[in-house]
Protein backbone atom coordinates (compact mmCIF):
# COMPACT_ATOMS: atom_id res chain seq x y z
CA UNK A 1 0.00 0.00 0.00
CA UNK A 2 1.04 3.45 -1.13
CA UNK A 3 2.23 5.50 1.70
CA UNK A 4 1.57 8.34 -1.15
CA UNK A 5 -1.94 10.13 -1.21
CA UNK A 6 -3.27 11.88 -4.06
CA UNK A 7 -4.11 15.18 -4.46
CA UNK A 8 -5.02 15.87 -7.97
CA UNK A 9 -8.53 15.69 -7.77
CA UNK A 10 -11.44 17.81 -8.60
CA UNK A 11 -14.25 18.05 -6.39
CA UNK A 12 -17.85 18.70 -7.52
CA UNK A 13 -18.94 22.03 -8.02
CA UNK A 14 -19.82 23.94 -4.38
CA UNK A 15 -22.73 26.09 -5.88
CA UNK A 16 -24.98 27.02 -8.82
CA UNK A 17 -22.38 29.40 -10.16
CA UNK A 18 -19.46 26.77 -10.11
CA UNK A 19 -22.02 24.01 -12.02
CA UNK A 20 -23.22 26.43 -14.68
CA UNK A 21 -19.39 27.42 -15.25
CA UNK A 22 -18.05 23.85 -15.29
CA UNK A 23 -20.95 23.21 -17.72
CA UNK A 24 -20.29 25.85 -20.22
CA UNK A 25 -16.58 24.70 -20.38
CA UNK A 26 -17.28 21.26 -20.72
CA UNK A 27 -19.71 22.34 -23.79
CA UNK A 28 -16.49 24.40 -25.29
CA UNK A 29 -14.63 21.26 -24.88
CA UNK A 30 -17.53 18.96 -26.55
CA UNK A 31 -17.43 21.88 -29.59
CA UNK A 32 -13.64 21.74 -29.90
CA UNK A 33 -13.72 17.75 -30.10
CA UNK A 34 -16.26 18.18 -32.52
CA UNK A 35 -14.66 19.89 -34.87
CA UNK A 36 -11.60 17.51 -34.39
CA UNK A 37 -14.37 14.99 -35.54
CA UNK A 38 -15.56 16.45 -38.75
CA UNK A 39 -11.88 17.16 -39.66
CA UNK A 40 -10.95 13.89 -39.64
CA UNK A 41 -14.66 12.59 -40.86
CA UNK A 42 -13.57 15.07 -44.24
CA UNK A 43 -10.59 12.88 -44.95
CA UNK A 44 -11.79 10.39 -47.41
CA UNK A 45 -10.55 7.17 -45.75
CA UNK A 46 -12.98 4.69 -44.67
CA UNK A 47 -13.08 3.63 -41.25
CA UNK A 48 -10.55 6.49 -40.02
CA UNK A 49 -13.34 8.59 -38.73
CA UNK A 50 -14.85 5.89 -36.23
CA UNK A 51 -11.74 5.00 -34.63
CA UNK A 52 -10.85 8.49 -34.17
CA UNK A 53 -14.44 9.12 -32.96
CA UNK A 54 -13.97 6.27 -30.73
CA UNK A 55 -10.83 7.78 -29.30
CA UNK A 56 -11.64 10.98 -28.93
CA UNK A 57 -15.29 10.05 -27.51
CA UNK A 58 -13.55 8.18 -24.67
CA UNK A 59 -11.43 10.85 -23.61
CA UNK A 60 -13.79 13.24 -23.89
CA UNK A 61 -16.07 11.38 -21.39
CA UNK A 62 -12.99 10.82 -19.22
CA UNK A 63 -12.60 14.57 -19.17
CA UNK A 64 -16.16 15.93 -18.83
CA UNK A 65 -16.83 13.44 -15.96
CA UNK A 66 -13.64 14.97 -13.71
CA UNK A 67 -14.42 18.17 -14.55
CA UNK A 68 -17.31 17.51 -12.93
CA UNK A 69 -15.55 15.62 -10.10
CA UNK A 70 -17.64 12.54 -11.47
CA UNK A 71 -14.84 10.36 -12.70
CA UNK A 72 -14.62 6.54 -11.29
CA UNK A 73 -12.21 7.05 -8.76
CA UNK A 74 -14.08 10.77 -7.78
CA UNK A 75 -17.17 9.18 -6.74
CA UNK A 76 -15.20 6.47 -5.07
CA UNK A 77 -13.95 8.96 -2.72
CA UNK A 78 -17.14 10.16 -1.70
CA UNK A 79 -19.34 9.38 1.26
CA UNK A 80 -21.73 6.02 1.10
CA UNK A 81 -24.56 8.29 0.93
CA UNK A 82 -23.41 10.51 -1.43
CA UNK A 83 -22.03 7.71 -3.83
CA UNK A 84 -25.65 6.12 -3.90
CA UNK A 85 -27.01 9.92 -4.56
CA UNK A 86 -24.80 10.24 -7.50
CA UNK A 87 -25.41 6.73 -9.00
CA UNK A 88 -28.94 7.10 -8.56
CA UNK A 89 -28.89 10.54 -10.24
CA UNK A 90 -26.89 9.46 -13.00
CA UNK A 91 -29.62 6.44 -13.48
CA UNK A 92 -32.30 9.00 -13.41
CA UNK A 93 -31.36 11.25 -15.91
CA UNK A 94 -29.92 8.60 -18.46
CA UNK A 95 -26.16 9.18 -18.03
CA UNK A 96 -25.00 6.08 -18.08
CA UNK A 97 -21.19 7.19 -18.39
CA UNK A 98 -21.12 9.27 -15.70
CA UNK A 99 -19.30 7.83 -12.97
CA UNK A 100 -18.00 4.89 -14.82
CA UNK A 101 -15.02 3.63 -16.60
CA UNK A 102 -15.17 4.62 -19.77
CA UNK A 103 -13.98 1.48 -22.30
CA UNK A 104 -13.97 1.06 -26.12
CA UNK A 105 -17.43 -1.00 -25.82
CA UNK A 106 -19.37 1.61 -24.12
CA UNK A 107 -18.20 3.85 -26.42
CA UNK A 108 -19.38 1.55 -29.16
CA UNK A 109 -22.61 1.39 -27.60
CA UNK A 110 -23.13 4.97 -27.34
CA UNK A 111 -22.30 5.70 -30.80
CA UNK A 112 -24.20 2.95 -32.09
CA UNK A 113 -27.50 5.29 -31.08
CA UNK A 114 -26.43 7.31 -33.79
CA UNK A 115 -25.62 4.25 -36.48
CA UNK A 116 -27.79 5.83 -39.44
CA UNK A 117 -25.80 9.14 -38.92
CA UNK A 118 -22.68 6.62 -38.95
CA UNK A 119 -23.95 4.82 -42.09
CA UNK A 120 -24.93 8.25 -44.21
CA UNK A 121 -21.39 9.85 -43.08
CA UNK A 122 -20.20 6.48 -44.77
CA UNK A 123 -22.55 6.28 -48.14
CA UNK A 124 -21.56 10.41 -48.11
CA UNK A 125 -17.58 9.41 -48.94
CA UNK A 126 -18.55 7.68 -52.12
CA UNK A 127 -19.32 11.21 -53.42
CA UNK A 128 -16.17 13.61 -53.95
CA UNK A 129 -16.09 16.55 -51.78
CA UNK A 130 -19.90 17.26 -51.26
CA UNK A 131 -20.31 13.72 -49.41
CA UNK A 132 -16.23 14.58 -47.80
CA UNK A 133 -18.50 17.80 -46.23
CA UNK A 134 -21.62 16.26 -45.56
CA UNK A 135 -19.95 13.42 -43.82
CA UNK A 136 -17.73 16.05 -41.88
CA UNK A 137 -20.95 17.58 -41.08
CA UNK A 138 -23.12 15.25 -39.78
CA UNK A 139 -20.05 13.70 -37.62
CA UNK A 140 -19.83 16.99 -35.98
CA UNK A 141 -23.79 17.38 -35.39
CA UNK A 142 -23.87 14.17 -33.61
CA UNK A 143 -20.36 14.07 -32.07
CA UNK A 144 -21.83 17.46 -31.01
CA UNK A 145 -24.69 16.07 -29.84
CA UNK A 146 -24.05 13.19 -27.83
CA UNK A 147 -20.84 14.98 -25.73
CA UNK A 148 -23.68 17.71 -24.83
CA UNK A 149 -25.91 15.30 -23.66
CA UNK A 150 -23.11 13.84 -21.45
CA UNK A 151 -22.23 17.38 -20.15
CA UNK A 152 -26.20 17.88 -19.17
CA UNK A 153 -26.29 14.48 -17.41
CA UNK A 154 -23.33 15.70 -15.22
CA UNK A 155 -24.56 18.94 -14.74
CA UNK A 156 -28.05 17.46 -13.22
CA UNK A 157 -26.23 14.90 -10.94
CA UNK A 158 -24.04 18.02 -9.48
CA UNK A 159 -26.69 19.48 -9.32
CA UNK A 160 -28.44 16.90 -6.98
CA UNK A 161 -25.46 16.14 -4.98
CA UNK A 162 -24.75 19.90 -4.25
CA UNK A 163 -28.81 19.61 -3.09
CA UNK A 164 -28.50 16.95 -1.06
CA UNK A 165 -25.30 18.73 0.97
CA UNK A 166 -22.10 17.24 -0.35
CA UNK A 167 -20.08 19.93 0.44
CA UNK A 168 -21.45 20.64 3.97
CA UNK A 169 -19.26 19.79 6.25
CA UNK A 170 -20.11 16.53 8.37
CA UNK A 171 -22.15 16.81 11.39
CA UNK A 172 -20.40 15.25 14.72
Amino acid sequence: MSSKKDTNWTLVPGSERDIASVRERCRQLVRRRAMVSAGVAAVPIPGLDVVSDLRLFAVLIDDINQEFGLSEQQIERLQPKFRLIAYEAAIGVGGMLVGKLVTREVVMQVLRKTGFKAVARQAGKLVPLAGQLASAGIGFFAFRQIGYQHVDACAKVAQELLAAGVHRPAEA
